[in-house]
């Protein structure tokens, strides 16, 4: 059981720190090719952030444990919005633009409702897959098409994007490559230490995999979101927490999927798609608020959403002890 511990304790740490890896050299990467400031936050930021989540339900499935992988997703999803955006906006508050509202949170809640309707019949097929595989290109290509019109917001007073002009594309890419290498490995580490967790516990896959890796694998998006919103960029802080759960959403149980089918247990729809849904509900009412009545998405908010995460915690705790 020690050894479980010890390789999902180690998986994690080292998880954060090849994703760090892996989202500089993205940064780096984005801004050498001069990509606007908008998808740095949905696209670069949200695909790695997003890339623990990814390794880890593939290799999940990979291993004959796809309820790992949805538990993963869905609590990952839970878990930006409640924690990861709470905690960002009780430090620094966020201002909402008005894309947001016009195109991303519609963007975010479509994707959440075809998510429902696909597990409604009990199962996730390899044609599920495929069809979230494809919707996730046609959400990804929206949002470069509408970006790029939009222009490209230079961050010139970041002294990170700063820094970054004056390394090379080639460390970039290094940096890349080794944050992915290392993400891989850790992921591993951390699959097998929860299926192990999940066996002499007696808790099921799926419990694990919204707690434990769930919690582990959003710890890279709390680190990129709070680090925007200090620096002032909203946008990319917002923009990184709706980008992830895009790809959690399509890109995470699609290749999953795609993978084995996977048999859906009654409680993820009762329970956990349906507090999923819920909160990004919650958040598409609270960003159009604020932005209506002109103030920032700040501490009010953020109470609010963390005291929905931990009710949703309670609750999973009681499925535990049921």
């Amino acid at each position: 059981m020690w050894l479980a511990i010890t390789a999902v304790i180690i998986g994690l740490a080292i998880l954060v720190w090849s994703a760090d890896v892996f989202i500089d050299g993205a940064v780096v990467l984005a801004n050498k090719l001069n990509v606007p400031s908008f998808l740095i936050g949905v696209v670069i930021l949200g695909l790695g952030t997003s890339a623990p989540e990814m390794v880890v339900s593939v290799l999940a499935a990979l291993e004959g444990s796809p309820e790992l992988a949805l538990g993963n997703a869905y609590g990952s999803n839970i878990i930006n919005i409640a924690l990861v955006l709470g905690a960002t906006v009780l430090i620094s508050p966020i201002i909402i633009r008005k894309s947001i509202i016009n195109r991303d949170m519609p963007l975010l809640l479509l994707v959440t409702g075809v998510a429902a309707w696909q597990l409604s019949d009990g199962v996730l097929s390899n044609t599920d897959g495929i069809v979230l595989i494809a919707l996730l290109i046609a959400v990804l290509g929206i949002q470069i098409v509408l970006s790029l019109k939009e222009g490209n917001h230079e961050h010139e007073d970041d002294p990170v994007l700063d820094s970054a002009q004056e390394t090379s594309a080639i460390r970039g890419l290094g940096a890349l490559l080794l944050g992915l290498s290392v993400l891989i490995l850790s992921s591993r580490a951390i699959v097998w230490g929860a299926v192990e967790l999940a066996t002499l516990w007696g808790l099921s896959e799926l419990i694990i995999g919204l707690t434990i890796v769930a919690v582990g694998t959003s710890l890279p998006e709390l680190v990129a979101s709070l680090s925007a919103a200090r620096k002032g960029e909203h946008d990319m802080a917002l923009g990184n927490i709706i980008g992830s759960n895009i790809f959690n959403t399509l890109a995470v149980v699609g290749l999953a999927a795609l993978i084995a089918p996977i048999n859906i247990s009654p409680v993820i729809l009762s329970r956990d798609v349906l507090v999923m849904g819920g909160i990004t509900m919650l958040l598409f009412v609270m960003c159009l608020f604020a932005f209506i009545s002109n103030r920032q998405f700040g501490r009010v908010s953020g109470m609010t959403l963390i005291l929905t995460f931990v009710g949703y915690t309670l609750w999973l705790s009681q499925s535990v002890a049921i």
